[in-house]
């Protein structure tokens, strides 16, 4: 339920009492992963638990829920073979919790703080949400987004800073260069105006945090590449020309750096040309990087779509 926090607390401010479902245990191949929530007011749905597939069966279970009050913990399963006539596309089996969250719980400050990107955790009961539960049936929890720090303000900077917010990023895009760093450019990103190497060397980087060196300046771009690589960051990734690239490598070997996971040119090779088309190649490489999956087209693969 924390996932889709922000979209709830509208609905509770106003008054109204909301049927959260979350899905607190998951079979097979399914369009969802576990954890994945939605909402019942009576009139309207937020967020969705199985791609659309069973969310009919379940709003009749939330009305029910809505009614009475009575927390319910449902099961819906079926064959590959029967999946489709009876909703589930996939196939599969998901057990559902089904509980209401009235605008006056204590479990809604914990709604706030997640909306806020703070770390929260609340427990899922037989008796509905708590903020703390000895023997909970799940645990929904939600850390800070994870980091992706962009260097250089420039267009490509401009897509990437947006489709990564998309996904969830915090975005922080830094350049020396006040009049390119502006908010008008980079909606939604924390701005740094400020010699990029100093930067980078002071902000804390932790095994979540992505780097997307966009600029090119050759006063500090072996400096903040060594930094970079030295971090902890999950993903370090530099834009360039094949000539541009092999030169870093070149000073980076001069310095004793190990380039090894540097990746660069940045991005899968997807035919991008445009600076959002090329947003997404740097996405999909970092989502590839950052989940030890084998960039290919899921139907050359047999193993799961979704990492359990």
């Amino acid at each position: 339920m924390l996932e889709i926090a922000a979209r709830l607390l509208p609905r509770l401010d106003a008054g109204a009492s909301l049927v959260v479902v979350t899905a607190i245990g998951v079979d097979g191949s399914m369009p969802r992963t576990l954890g994945t929530s939605m909402s019942w007011d009576g009139s309207a749905a937020i967020g969705s638990i199985a791609g659309g597939c069973i969310e009919g069966a379940i709003v009749e279970v939330a009305e029910r829920v809505l009614d009475d009050g009575r927390t319910r913990v449902v099961s819906f399963g079926v064959s590959d073979e029967a999946a489709f006539g009876v909703g589930l596309a996939c196939g599969g089996e998901i057990r559902l919790h089904l509980g209401v969250v009235r605008p006056t719980d204590a479990v809604v400050q914990l709604l706030r703080d997640a909306a806020a990107g703070a770390p929260t955790s609340v427990a899922l009961t037989d008796h509905g949400f708590a903020v703390a539960a000895s023997d909970p049936l799940f645990v929904d929890a939600v850390e800070p987004p994870a980091r992706m720090i962009i260097v250089g303000a420039m267009e490509f900077s401009a897509a990437l800073s947006a489709a990564a917010q998309v996904l969830g990023y915090a975005v922080t895009v830094v350049d020396p260069r006040e009049v390119f760093t502006t908010p008008e450019r980079f909606p939604g990103a924390d701005l740094v105006v400020e010699w990029p190497p100093d930067f980078l060397a002071r902000t804390p980087i932790d095994d979540r945090t992505v780097i997307c060196h966009l600029g090119h300046d050759d006063r500090y771009d072996a400096d903040l590449l060594a930094i970079a690589l030295a971090s902890p960051a999950a993903y370090v990734g530099a834009m360039g020309s094949r000539r541009t690239t092999d030169a870093r490598r070149v000073e980076l070997d001069a310095r004793g750096v190990d380039h090894s996971r540097l990746h660069a040119p940045i991005g899968l090779d997807l035919g991008a040309t445009t600076p959002e088309q090329t947003a997404v190649s740097i996405l999909a490489e970092i989502l590839a990087t950052t989940s030890g999956r084998l960039p290919e087209p899921l139907r050359a693969t047999q193993r799961r779509i979704r990492p359990q």
